[in-house]
């Protein structure tokens, strides 16, 4: 898997990349990122993308930057791929959503969107998935697109040291979607609070009994 990333913000997923799970991944060639600069592919004195909206308050991204941007990776590719733009007012990302993108793309572009918005024409023209985390606007998308990173690298083969860990957690099908049980591990007792005694018993039967009535 590999994501084309377009953002002002570079920097900012140098930390995330080199961190964890993600970054032992990055380092086995699992999966690749690349980072451009939207500035580079500016027309305007400074590097500016922006530019002040019609009829509302605020700046928006040009369409000049980021069609060329798309454009420039398009034609290094020799083909298209996905566009993916990270919008707080779309689709919200759900475990079911991240299983069916997981198989569906194998490379892609993301638009890190920044200041008020993108010009409308470019989702026109370009992107196939608008994507939000959830029901809230950040300052800008680079942060939403680590999410979307972490949550797509998890389901690559080799990524987690045990693959069956995707079966079974929050939102997963096996859990029918909905939130995991809690979980224990030792000291058996901290503080005066004791690990459930059902799952100390290795009754196999009666520990997925217990699971299946503490789901959320």
């Amino acid at each position: 898997m590999k994501f084309h990333i377009l953002t002002l913000f570079p920097d900012s997923f140098t930390s995330f990349l080199e961190s964890s799970i993600i970054g032992r991944a990055k380092n086995k060639w699992l999966f690749e990122v690349e980072l451009y600069k939207l500035s580079q592919f500016s027309s305007k004195k400074f590097g500016q993308v922006d530019d002040k909206a019609y009829g509302m308050h605020g700046q928006v991204m040009s369409p000049e930057p980021l069609a060329r941007g798309i454009e420039f990776i398009f034609e290094k590719l020799w083909k298209k791929i996905p566009v993916i733009f990270m919008s707080p007012s779309w689709e919200l990302l759900q475990q079911e959503k991240i299983e069916k993108l997981s198989q569906e793309i194998k490379e892609c572009i993301i638009i890190c969107g920044h200041y008020e918005w993108i010009d409308e024409r470019i989702i026109e023209l370009y992107v196939d998935y608008q994507i939000s985390i959830w029901e809230y606007v950040l300052s800008g998308g680079e942060i939403a697109s680590q999410v979307l990173i972490d949550a797509l690298v998890r389901h690559i083969p080799e990524v987690l040291w045990n693959p069956e860990s995707l079966e079974e957690e929050s939102f997963s099908k096996k859990l029918g979607r909905q939130k995991e049980y809690p979980v224990y591990t030792r000291p058996a007792m901290f503080q005066w609070l004791s690990v459930p005694q059902v799952l100390t018993n290795w009754n196999h039967s009666e520990i997925e009994k217990w699971k299946q009535q503490h789901l959320h």
